[in-house]
């Protein structure tokens, strides 16, 4: 145990190792990893360089985010061992390039490069979707299939489209390349490797130019902007406040295929009908705009059919009201759904340049449309809970939340620590000598005191940090992406707070004011489970309360039943 106050530091704790590392830092031939990243840059997907069973990679380039969160988990990388993980051993055992798609829908290359005589290595490249098919399959395994308990905005960072040809092309690169990788060693011992625009012979100027500035912009840069598109959906998507995530659907769907004008109906099953959420560029107040029956009008008419429309008024054989002064009579109309689940219809138009949609605008949204439907999964859970967070997750004395609600956000915040080796804390915090002031003062008094300290707490912490009223004078709060001695900084500050804060009868109680005593417990090697992460902040606590009160301790004991000794400073 260790006392937290304003002249002590609560010692930090080393995060856990990643269980499953991606890459063996300098485990490459010198320089090849320069050269690589070069070809992957350019190429747009990835590039890893292996000697045997994957992962780990000798050298990863513009990693498949995707890729990245299926094997760095140790529940989840089997899926990826008869795919990456034994590419090196059939490409060796071939000798030439092989080709495959892998559980997860994505294409890839093997092939064995040359670039060290004593040394087997084989180039893995690719990691990319060819078929919008795919992502939305697997985006659905994320969502509500075997890879759930994987899914976050981290997995979009850096979705990887490309085609045939971009594979073939990067292939191509890395082969040209690895001929003309040589590494010496020179009398000073010190290796040199040929850079990569001195990878191609100068008496093939075409190819030299096309290595060093890389493909002319089409298939490949199209799908660079879309995985980009993905990221921005991301990272600008906000599950706390539906109204924006609506909002940022709709621009960032019009920005990707240049609409003035864009609006995202959602489907109400209850109604069977459509009613407007968010636009972009029209005319009417989102309010005014009445709901659309499912099967009327052309909106309706997609939501029934489930089926993308991409036309003009003119060949539906329709007529545009004249007060909602459409630029143009060009149009796409698209189907939110994952499955059987449909979420609503985004309907884009008035193209900017006053040209007409086509198939390729219709490819983009189809691409990004998986992200939209999670996204309004996501906004849908989102209110819900927030119409019914004070019946269900909320002590309606202190309007904190309650302990089931504590309980599962721990268990979440828990897996997501683990996973992306993120440090998480704990504290039970419980108010000193409460029976006696409840005694002495009454329970209306006593309620009151619990409602101040709930107050001092919302003060006192930041908005990731999770208070709960976790049963009579004990509170709790959940401090994910916190170290330990972060987590005994914010303790004292709370401490602090609720010895200045004047409570009705607080010069009564035994120290002069109401105090509170707090124990602390950090993810750790010994604490890995949301059960011994709560133990051992309340055997902390109990330390507390047994050496003084008002004050915070750290529960340092290499097993959670361990023996407390305190040290003070």
């Amino acid at each position: 145990m260790q006392q937290s106050d304003s002249n002590t530091k609560v010692k930090s704790r080393k995060k856990p190792a990643r269980e499953t590392p991606q890459e063996e830092p300098g485990g490459a031939p010198a320089n090849w990893s320069k050269v690589q990243a070069e070809i992957s840059a350019s190429s747009g997907i990835s590039l890893l360089l292996v000697e045997g069973h994957q992962p780990p990679a000798l050298s990863v380039t513009n990693n498949n985010s995707i890729c990245q969160a299926l094997q760095s988990s140790p529940d989840y990388v089997k899926l990826c061992d008869p795919f990456c993980g034994e590419a090196h051993a059939r490409a060796t055992a071939a000798g030439t390039i092989t080709h495959y798609r892998c559980h997860a829908g994505l294409q890839c290359f093997a092939m064995p490069i040359e670039i060290d005589e004593a040394r087997e290595l084989v180039v893995i490249g690719g990691r990319a979707f060819l078929h919008g098919t795919d992502y939305r399959e697997l985006v659905e395994r994320f969502r509500s299939g075997d890879l759930q308990d994987l899914c976050s905005t981290e997995l979009f960072q850096n979705v990887i489209f490309a085609d045939e040809a971009d594979l073939d092309h990067a292939a191509l690169r890395v082969s040209n390349a690895a001929q003309k990788f040589v590494t010496t060693q020179p009398p000073g011992d010190e290796e040199i490797a040929v850079a990569a625009d001195e990878l191609v012979p100068s008496d093939e100027p075409a190819l030299r130019d096309e290595l060093i500035s890389g493909p002319e912009p089409s298939p490949s840069s199209t799908a660079a902007s879309l995985a980009e598109s993905i990221r921005r959906f991301a990272e600008q998507i906000d599950a706390s406040d539906p109204a924006r995530t609506y909002q940022s659907i709709v621009a960032q769907s019009a920005d990707l295929v240049g609409a003035e004008r864009s609006s995202l109906l959602l489907f109400d099953e209850s109604a069977n009908s459509l009613t407007m959420t968010a636009a972009r560029g029209i005319p009417a107040a989102v309010a005014e705009v009445a709901p659309i029956a499912m099967g009327e009008g052309i909106a309706g008419a997609v939501m029934r059919e489930n089926r993308p429309l991409v036309a003009t008024v003119d060949e539906l054989g329709r007529v545009s009201p004249s007060e909602r002064r459409y630029k143009t009579k060009s149009f796409i109309s698209y189907p939110i759904t994952i499955g059987a689940r449909r979420f609503g219809v985004l309907n884009l138009a008035d193209k900017i340049g006053g040209g007409a949609y086509d198939i390729h605008d219709l490819s983009v949204i189809d691409l990004v449309a998986p992200q939209i439907a999670l996204a309004l999964e996501r906004a849908e859970w989102q209110q819900r809970a927030n119409q019914f967070q004070l019946m269900s997750i909320t002590d309606p004395l202190t309007g904190l939340h309650n302990r089931r609600y504590l309980e599962a956000r721990l268990a979440e915040e828990l897996s997501r620590s683990k996973r992306y080796d993120y440090p998480l804390s704990f504290m039970m915090i419980d108010i000193d000598d409460f029976k006696l002031y409840n005694d002495r003062n009454g329970h209306q008094a006593g309620d009151r005191a619990l409602e101040i300290t709930a107050q001092c707490l919302r003060a006192e912490l930041r908005k990731v940090d999770v208070a709960s009223r976790y049963g009579g004078e004990e509170f709790s709060i959940l401090l994910p992406q916190t170290s330990l001695e972060e987590a005994g900084v914010i303790a004292d500050r709370i401490r602090r707070k609720i010895m200045t804060t004047p409570f009705p009868h607080g010069k009564t109680q035994p120290l002069g004011s109401v105090t509170v005593s707090i124990g602390l417990s950090t993810l750790s090697g010994t604490l890995d489970s949301a059960e011994a992460i709560v133990r051992a902040a309340d055997r902390a606590l109990y330390h507390a309360k047994h050496h003084g009160k008002n004050r915070a301790y750290a529960f340092q004991g290499a097993q959670p039943a361990g023996p407390m000794n305190p040290r003070h400073n």
